[in-house]
């Protein structure tokens, strides 16, 4: 059984006294430095000068200065801008005002594990990764719970390395609802997979190819929205309560009996096939490698395929569908993301 960890396992005191650096001020990061503070750690967010966030962050009530700043006055540095800029803000700002004993963070491995950013010798190496969006992560731990989070070590220079990961999951919020030891890759290499295979990649193909199946066949936009986009929240949101088997006695045994003869034909050896051939690129880092060069080329084919997804008709039939649902709070690229 893998170890999981909770209040009682960790504790705050190991990073009182001590200044924690949060790099960026985003989705993660303003969740981290939020909760931090009010879990009455020092916290100081680190951002480039000019930036939007700077503003917010200081009527957040938090410290505000430049990353090389941010960094020279931390004993922890958390980096949680987003992993394409990581190795260029790290090498640039950070690596030369790292000192023995301070601990270095990640929310995920992907820098680590590439070796994109190759830490020195004398300091901690860890990662702390919850297990759902920065908003999620905030409004949970307001709420007096908290977001599941992965827990990694790489190196324990001070021997306290985990001691010191699980203060700041603490201070985070994360063991209120349990903090599991992995590894930077496997943590890496599972999230790729898990966002390529069904959280992202699958899923947004199943949507897309059952919307186009119903429209083609003669059936109405609006109605192939509510089948294969609108309704997926009720499911998911019994899964996230009970799992598969409370989602199949919630629902009719008309749709349990369809999940167990049609699911199977959808998803086929095939389908098997193409997972395990998308690990395989994550675990030998050709994803990696393709994904890091499509950066340096300025993201050409990225940006050619978001705009074409953003096109496709069934952005544009929920985006009017939405639009009459305002409980949904429905947002819309380029105004609320």
């Amino acid at each position: 059984m893998a170890e999981i960890y909770y209040d009682k396992d960790a504790d705050l005191e190991t990073l009182k006294g001590k200044t924690v650096a949060v790099m960026g001020y985003g989705s993660q990061g303003h969740a981290h430095a939020l909760n931090l503070k009010d879990s009455g750690l020092d916290v100081i967010v680190g951002l480039y000068e000019g930036s939007s966030s700077w503003a917010k962050a200081e009527t957040d009530g938090l410290k505000v200065a430049t990353v090389e700043e941010a960094a020279k006055a931390a004993d922890v540095v958390m980096i949680l801008v987003p992993d394409t800029i990581q190795r260029d803000i790290y090498y640039r700002s950070i690596a030369q005002h790292l000192e023995s004993n301070q601990m270095l963070m990640f929310a995920h491995g992907f820098n680590i594990h590439y070796s994109q950013i190759v830490p020195p010798q004398n300091v901690d190496v860890t990662m702390i990764a919850p297990k759902g969006p920065g908003h999620l992560v905030r409004r949970t731990y307001a709420e007096g719970g908290g977001t599941p989070a992965l827990l990694a070590v790489e190196q324990d220079i001070s021997e306290q390395a985990k001691e010191k990961a699980l203060a700041y999951a603490k201070a985070l919020g994360a063991t209120r609802a349990g903090v599991l030891e992995t590894t930077f890759k496997e943590e890496t290499e599972t999230d790729l997979f898990g966002e390529q295979t069904i959280l992202c990649g699958g899923l947004s193909s199943l949507i897309k190819t059952s919307y186009e199946t119903l429209v083609a066949a003669g059936y109405q936009p609006e109605v192939a929205y509510f089948e294969c986009v609108h309704e997926l929240k009720l499911i998911i949101d019994l899964i996230y309560q009970g799992g598969l088997s409370y989602m199949r006695y919630s629902v009719s045994d008309t749709a349990e009996w369809g999940d167990y003869q049609t699911g199977p034909k959808v998803v086929t050896n095939d389908t098997r096939n193409a997972m395990e051939t998308a690990l395989a690129s994550i675990q030998d880092g050709t994803f990696a490698k393709n994904w890091i060069l499509e950066n340096q080329a300025g993201r050409p084919s990225f940006n050619a395929l978001r705009q074409k997804d953003f096109e496709h008709p069934v952005e544009e039939i929920g985006k009017n569908l939405r639009s009459m649902m305002p409980f949904v709070e429905p947002k819309e690229r380029g105004r609320d993301y």
